[in-house]
């Protein structure tokens, strides 16, 4: 159950865009409430069909984990599922899926989540169930220990044997001098051999309680209909002191890095670059709504700038493209990402990559291709109200982060704001050599 770092982002990204290409318009129309224990509620009604979406969202993941156990708030959401004193060990799952429902979670960085998906009469009893875990897990050193092993199994699967995402993990690694979001979210593995049932309790004691923790539910459901079931099940959870979240400062890079990574496994080499950005968590938040933009500018799809350089006139690659997330508590990344043709060494693509972001420097961004840019992101709102996923996950994760619903509603606005010259600074403040790691995939020389 899983949570490659990467494919969450790019979930939340997407899950942030949230408007229609009238920029006034609202996304989600959430409704919020908080409990007497603390714990903030939040329903989004979507009336399309008769089911919802139910997450529990803990303001807790991989980089809130104590030094030397990395990996154990993602083995923490394994054992969740391993029973209460009221559920037996899969029962939980047995449940959901009797009941025609599916159930999965996930780990990131800051925050951990639990979602079931079902009729809406099936809601109160999955929001039972959940309540009972947040209270009354009971984590079995028995139980634990085999649980280890599948988490070991998942790392090797999912990054061990996969070149490109051990290279992600050495460039994160890299990137972060300091910063715990340099440590990956499954953990490393020799800290992972080690985590033991007593760490994955203490984690659970420390950030699983009601005040540090969101609900929301999506679909076929009023605020009048959710009130007093979620009063009747997490309200009776007694909440508990919460240690202040450490704040860990990352110091200015002064150097630009590299990665290498060859592998047998590699058949096509790729190159890619990150740089240390700020994030909506970051001190220097009024950037992020430009460096969307500009990362649409850049590398969003057929019509960007990297494109139509150098895979359709230049033929120096067969893909590339940008990357940007604004989510994180403290800092995030920009990233460029290429695949060359075959007969492009990656040193002339390299060439080429930086021949285009001294361009973008020199020569700026024009007023049309940011209109452009702009239209794109918010015409995604469309797609996003239609799924009851889209906007738990979104509202979620926002509130996670410290931000508000009135923030992921007023995304659109924010970003039909954004100046060409805002995209320069924008630009002229992430995209320098001292911020940047670059990576390469290379097959094994034989």
């Amino acid at each position: 159950m899983i949570r490659r770092v990467r494919i969450v982002l790019t979930f939340l990204a997407l899950a942030l865009v949230g408007a229609a290409p009238n920029a006034s318009a609202s996304v989600f129309n959430p409704k919020t409430f908080t409990l007497t224990n603390g714990m903030q509620v939040v329903v989004i009604e979507n009336h399309r069909i008769p089911a919802v979406t139910h997450m529990v969202w803990y303001k807790a993941g991989a980089a809130d984990e104590p030094w030397g156990q990395s990996g154990v708030a993602h083995y923490l959401e394994h054992l969740m599922f391993k029973g209460t004193r009221d559920t037996p060990p899969g029962e939980f799952s047995r449940l959901v899926a009797i009941n025609g429902g599916r159930e999965n979670a996930f780990t990131t960085q800051d925050y951990t989540a639990y979602y079931q998906t079902v009729a809406r009469d099936r809601l109160e009893l999955v929001m039972r169930l959940e309540a009972d875990r947040m209270a009354n897990l009971v984590i079995d050193p028995e139980q634990a220990k085999p649980e280890l092993q599948v988490v070991l199994e998942e790392r090797r699967s999912r990054v061990d044997n996969d070149p490109s995402a051990q290279l992600d993990e050495q460039m994160r690694a890299v990137l972060f001098l300091h910063h715990p979001y340099g440590i990956p979210v499954i953990g490393w593995e020799p800290e992972i051999k080690r985590l033991t049932a007593a760490e994955a309790t203490q984690f659970y004691k420390t950030h699983y309680a009601p005040n540090n923790a969101i609900l929301v539910v999506a679909g076929d459901i009023t605020v009048d209909e959710l009130r007093p079931l979620a009063e009747k099940y997490y309200g009776a959870i007694p909440r508990r002191v919460l240690a202040p979240r450490l704040s860990v400062l990352e110091p200015t890079p002064i150097a630009p890095r590299r990665v290498a990574l060859e592998s047998e496994q590699v058949r096509r080499p790729s190159l890619s670059r990150t740089y240390l950005a700020p994030s909506h968590g970051a001190t220097l938040r009024p950037e992020v709504y430009a460096l969307e933009v500009l990362s649409e500018v850049m590398g969003g799809g057929a019509t960007s700038r990297l494109y139509r350089s150098l895979v359709v006139e230049q033929k120096l690659a067969v893909g590339a493209g940008a990357y940007y997330s604004a989510n994180g508590i403290d800092w995030t990344r920009f990233v460029f990402s290429l695949s060359p043709q075959e007969s492009v060494d990656l040193v002339k693509l390299e060439a080429g990559l930086d021949a285009e972001i001294d361009k973008l420097l020199k020569d700026g961004v024009t007023a049309e291709e940011v209109e452009r840019a702009k239209g794109r992101l918010q015409s995604q709102a469309i797609y996003a109200r239609d799924s009851l996923e889209t906007g738990a996950r979104a509202i979620g994760a926002a509130l996670s982060l410290g931000r508000t619903t009135e923030d992921v509603e007023a995304w659109p606005e924010r970003i039909g704001a954004v100046t060409p010259a805002q995209v320069m600074a924008a630009a002229k403040l992430v995209l320098r050599p001292e911020r940047s790691v670059t990576g390469t995939l290379l097959p094994a020389k034989r």
